[in-house]
């Protein structure tokens, strides 16, 4: 249900960012763009925790010698809901891993981005059908968007090459996405869609940011996306698709 904010304000949310950077950021800017607002108020306020020292997901998942991120995490959350956040929001995939940890730590939601992702494109979608995941080894390895999409009957198709996704991952975190990796992602979706997908994620933020140039022979769903709609429907601001 949308809050009447015009004298509560809307309600706050925290982030744990810097997994990475500039998808950090890309979270943020798109929150803004989504929120009517005819001045400052209007939007929503946020505490971020960019926090780029968070151990290595792929060194704990993969690699199998890196430490726990999960703990880190954890203090993340407890600082943000000490200063104020109502809600929590982490725009990284393969971080949800630990969700559980993070959840434990705090007594504030955690919006689940896989979670609400596999949700939505759910919706429409017949029991046996597959949906094509674009997104970090690690989470694949773990199961994340696997278990989820399972549980509601569907199908999950992974990339052929997942070295070559692992390696435009780490060109984005260094450099930013190039026209090289929109190329990856393209090639791998008219393979997924080869393979069966009649739906594809976007499940790594790295690849939210060029998501809305990746040409797809069917439908792409970025995750970020949806964590946006969350966030807005949570602070009890107006989103600027629904009004």
């Amino acid at each position: 249900m949308v809050r009447d904010v015009s004298e509560i304000g809307p309600r706050r949310i925290g982030v744990l960012g810097g997994m990475g950077v500039e998808a950090t950021i890309a979270l943020m800017q798109r929150v803004h763009a989504a929120t009517v607002a005819d001045d400052d108020q209007d939007h929503i306020p946020m505490f971020v925790d960019m926090n780029p020292q968070v151990p290595s997901r792929i060194r704990h998942l993969v690699e199998k010698n890196g430490p726990d991120p999960g703990p880190v995490l954890a203090e993340m959350a407890v600082r943000l809901e000490r200063v104020g956040a109502e809600a929590l929001a982490m725009p990284c995939n393969t971080a949800h891993f630990y969700a559980a940890a993070i959840e434990k730590a705090v007594g504030i939601p955690l919006l689940n981005m896989p979670e609400l992702a596999c949700a939505r494109i759910a919706v429409g979608m017949r029991r046996g059908e597959a949906v094509g995941i674009l997104a970090s080894p690690a989470s694949n390895s773990t199961g994340l968007f696997l278990n989820m999409l399972e549980a509601v009957g569907l199908n999950v198709i992974f990339p052929e090459n997942e070295a070559e996704i692992l390696e435009s991952i780490r060109a984005i975190k260094k450099a930013g996405p190039s026209q090289t990796d929109i190329a990856v992602l393209e090639r791998e979706s008219k393979r997924l869609c080869q393979n069966g997908a009649t739906r594809i994620i976007v499940g790594c933020s790295e690849f939210s940011l060029v998501s809305k140039k990746i040409r797809s022979p069917v439908p792409v769903l970025d995750t970020m996306d949806v964590l946006v709609d969350a966030i807005v429907a949570f602070s009890g601001a107006r989103n600027k698709q629904s009004s």
